[in-house]
């Protein structure tokens, strides 16, 4: 069988893509590598919430997303096997191809930044920032360096 391994973080975010590669030529003799990329939790939820917890909680995130996700990856034929990543991806990875070989890597995690997209700028119009200088901005720069050339130059 041929190994994927594919991360995941938000089930309805992946669905789609993993629908597609579900319904693909290989999907039947593919062992599918569904791993699950908990959410990180900040350092202040973290402060007040024991190691056990926290461990718990990934367990049941984990569950919700495989729960969603399964029956989508079953539904092409090949063998799925969940697995929930407890640190960094880089080790998880060699420890999986080092137990089921070579594998290709698909990355189907929702992206940390959306892409944000600009408004059309009118022709013959400038646009409202990169074009033009901040005057009140740029004159209270060049005073306070002007104050500092000056006090420097009478202290001396």
């Amino acid at each position: 069988m041929n190994p994927i391994i594919v991360y995941v973080d938000d089930a309805t975010y992946a669905q789609p893509m993993l629908e597609a590669l579900a319904g693909s030529g290989q999907a039947a003799s593919s062992h599918w590598l569904l791993v699950a990329c908990a959410p990180r939790m900040t350092h202040r939820v973290s402060k007040w919430v024991s190691h056990r917890a926290r461990e718990n909680w990934r367990g049941k995130w984990a569950d919700k997303l495989f729960t969603a996700l399964m029956p989508v990856m079953s539904a092409g034929g090949g063998k799925v096997t969940p697995v929930l990543a407890k640190g960094p991806l880089t080790e998880l990875v060699a420890e999986l191809q080092q137990q089921h070989g070579a594998a290709q890597i698909i990355d189907a995690r929702r992206p940390k930044q959306e892409v944000v997209q600009a408004a059309p700028v009118k022709q013959g119009t400038q646009a409202a920032t990169g074009n033009r200088w901040n005057l009140p901005g740029t004159m209270a720069a060049i005073a306070a360096m002007m104050g500092f050339v000056i006090d420097d130059s009478l202290s001396i």
